[in-house]
């Protein structure tokens, strides 16, 4: 084993993506039975039964809503940072819990590299990640907050890499633009808009991935 985790959501992969696959683990965090809300997903146990297989990296995928007009549905962007106001999960229940969490640099600057030296699909090697609590979608009036501040808005990678990095597995993450935010697009969003956006770049971020993982 590399030591590499996939982890992305059902919606994302798909059901059988990398079922086969030899070279790294794919972890789906919603549930692979049933579907886990993002608000109550156990990223501990996510977390941990990747470090229990012996990966010692990971690269998650996001479904993300724009929060910016130039970065439109079908952008794929690596975050450098985060935003995460609500309260946040930890595997500790002491002192060790006060921690300074962020995306692995290391890491995040060799799947840059490579996607960029791998595919042809273009990655945004930067910007803000915003992580509502959910399972909604934001207010235009949220979302006008949090434009001011950040680039995409979601609502599990931020609790998913404060806990990654308490049980010492490095980070980094791509998030796929599946549809401009509510009220940054010239409509209102609506959730058919939302499944288009994935359905329109499900085959892509495969594509890339095929070329990408091998590298990594």
């Amino acid at each position: 084993m590399s030591g590499l985790a996939l982890v992305g959501g059902n919606s994302i992969l798909g059901s059988s993506y990398g079922v086969d696959a030899e070279a790294h683990v794919v972890l789906q965090r919603h549930g692979s039975d049933a579907y886990n809300l993002p608000h109550v997903i156990d990223h501990a146990a996510n977390m941990q039964a990747l470090a229990d297989a012996g990966c010692d990296r990971v690269l998650a995928l996001g479904s993300v809503g724009s929060l910016r007009e130039e970065l439109p549905v079908g952008t794929f962007l690596a975050p450098d940072d985060f935003i995460a106001l609500g309260p946040s999960p930890s595997i500790h229940h002491d002192y060790r819990a006060h921690r300074v969490p962020g995306f692995t640099p290391g890491w995040r600057a060799r799947v840059i590299e490579t996607w960029a030296q791998s595919s042809s699909t273009p990655l945004v090697g930067g910007g803000v990640y915003w992580q509502s609590a959910g399972p909604r979608f934001e207010t235009p009036a949220e979302i006008r907050i949090f434009a001011q501040h950040a680039h995409v808005v979601g609502m599990t990678l931020a609790s998913e890499c404060v806990v990654a990095g308490e049980l010492g597995l490095d980070y980094a993450a791509i998030c796929i633009v599946d549809n401009m935010a509510n009220g940054v697009g010239s409509t209102p969003l609506t959730l058919d808009q939302f499944e288009d956006g994935k359905q329109a770049n499900h085959q892509r971020l495969i594509e890339a991935l095929d070329a990408v993982l091998p590298q990594l």
